[in-house]
């Protein structure tokens, strides 16, 4: 019998990225999807849910997703995760900061590089990374399907999808990730976004403006 995993999303500093918190009721072990910012707040949720966290997955590169990466690190010990294609947006953290008038907060390097289609692992919760590039060239979504919910970034948003004017976006990009890839799962599949509310992918094929089925 499946376990329900343990989740967690809030809103954290400096532009409102959606911070996820996954894990495993069992074993007890857990990731954290985007922690842009606010890390006292995030080890503050982690304790409350009194899971321990292994691994940081970034769905993308853009300062508001990854601030307070080497904090959560510091603290934790976990391992930080990106796709390679974002690695220039990585070096680049200090410049993105500098034009948005964020204080820019020094983060270590990647110590992994996520693959399209790669088995994650969240003690026993199993989840699948997907390349969802356009948004940003290493853009990614993390699907898990025993719980009908995909974690978009910034790829996906409820009537909406992500910017493709910054840095290395590509609009042909981001719509062949969203109808090959998001649209592709289950219509009753929750997608968590990047920044605001929650919608679903049938919804979204639905609806969605900017790219509808």
């Amino acid at each position: 019998m499946l376990t329900a995993i343990v989740r967690k999303t809030f809103s954290v500093p400096p532009l409102g990225c959606n911070c996820s918190i996954i894990g495993d009721p069992v074993t007890k072990q857990a990731i954290v999807v985007d922690p842009g910012g606010a890390h006292e707040r995030i080890l503050h949720e982690v304790h409350q849910l009194g899971l321990t966290v292994t691994h940081i997955l970034h769905t993308h590169a853009h300062f508001d997703h990854f601030l307070a990466s080497g904090e959560m690190k510091k603290a934790t010990g976990a391992t930080i995760c990106l796709h390679q294609n974002d690695l220039d947006l990585w070096k680049n953290l200090d410049v993105q900061c500098r034009m948005f008038g964020v204080a820019y907060v020094p983060v270590p390097m990647p110590d992994y590089w996520l693959k399209d289609e790669e088995k994650l692992l969240v003690g026993e919760v199993s989840a699948v990374a997907l390349h969802t590039p356009g948004h940003t060239p290493g853009s990614m979504s993390f699907h898990f399907p025993s719980e009908n919910i995909v974690l978009a970034g910034d790829t996906l948003f409820r009537g909406s999808i992500g910017r493709t004017d910054l840095w290395g976006g590509d609009f042909d990009a981001i719509e062949r990730s969203i109808r090959e890839r998001l649209y592709t799962l289950k219509d009753a599949t929750i997608v968590v976004t990047g920044h605001g509310p929650e919608t679903e992918i049938g919804v979204e094929k639905e609806t969605n403006q900017f790219v509808r089925v």
